[in-house]
């Protein structure tokens, strides 16, 4: 089984399951894509925004499927403490190019457990939900609960409809009832990171432990 080394240096299991995003194959030129919008000054913070307005000044976090770094890069920007996890090499290559010293580990969302954590915030946005490995999305979403600390919460993000090559066709309601099964509940769903109106084009959801639900 492959291993990767924890934020407390001991080796944490990852995944040998093939994800979706290892199916697209599509990794350097998505993160070439964003590097060239970061080096273009464009607007990319959307969904670090609405992380903002969830947290406490200096609160910690996690960017749980980081990409090329862009959401835990706006967070560092605004005094957050964020970790970022990232299993694709290339992206977490890509990452500590476009933003040097950035604090992203080779890691898979599977691979978490309670002693990662407490996190004010886990994010899990740009369609990290649909790009799992298939039959993984709840163990990721128990995974990513085990690291809440208290009053802690998760801000996840993807497309319902116009869905990327090889991405999950995940419904709205499948996704509700996955969470529910995690031992979450939904405090809030949206459309956008700007809180449109839920829509059947793309979900925004915040998330908490559900009272009494389940924990591994």
């Amino acid at each position: 089984m492959n291993r990767s080394t924890s934020a407390h240096g001991g080796p944490t299991p990852m995944t040998t399951r093939r994800t979706r995003w290892q199916e697209a194959g599509n990794s350097e030129n998505f993160g070439k894509r964003f590097a060239g919008l970061v080096a273009a000054g464009e607007d990319i913070d959307g969904e670090a925004r609405l992380a903002d307005t969830l947290l406490p000044r200096g609160a910690r976090v996690l960017d749980a499927g980081a990409g090329m770094g862009r959401v835990t890069a706006a967070l560092l920007r605004r005094g957050h403490d964020v970790v970022a996890i990232e299993p694709d090499g290339t992206l977490v290559r890509q990452a500590r190019e476009t933003y040097p010293g950035l604090p992203v580990e080779e890691r898979d969302i599977l691979g978490l457990g309670p002693d990662d954590g407490p996190f004010d915030l886990v994010v899990c946005v740009g369609n990290v939900m649909i790009y799992l490995a298939e039959g993984t999305e709840r163990e990721a979403l128990r995974a990513m609960r085990a690291v809440l600390g208290e009053n802690g919460r998760i801000l996840v993000g993807f497309h319902l409809q116009d869905r990327p090559s090889h991405a999950h066709a995940y419904t709205a309601a499948e996704f509700e009832a996955d969470l529910a099964a995690a031992g979450l509940r939904v405090d809030l769903r949206a459309g956008t990171y700007q809180l449109h109106p839920a829509n059947e084009d793309y979900g925004v959801w915040v998330l908490s432990p559900a009272q009494g639900g389940a924990s591994g």
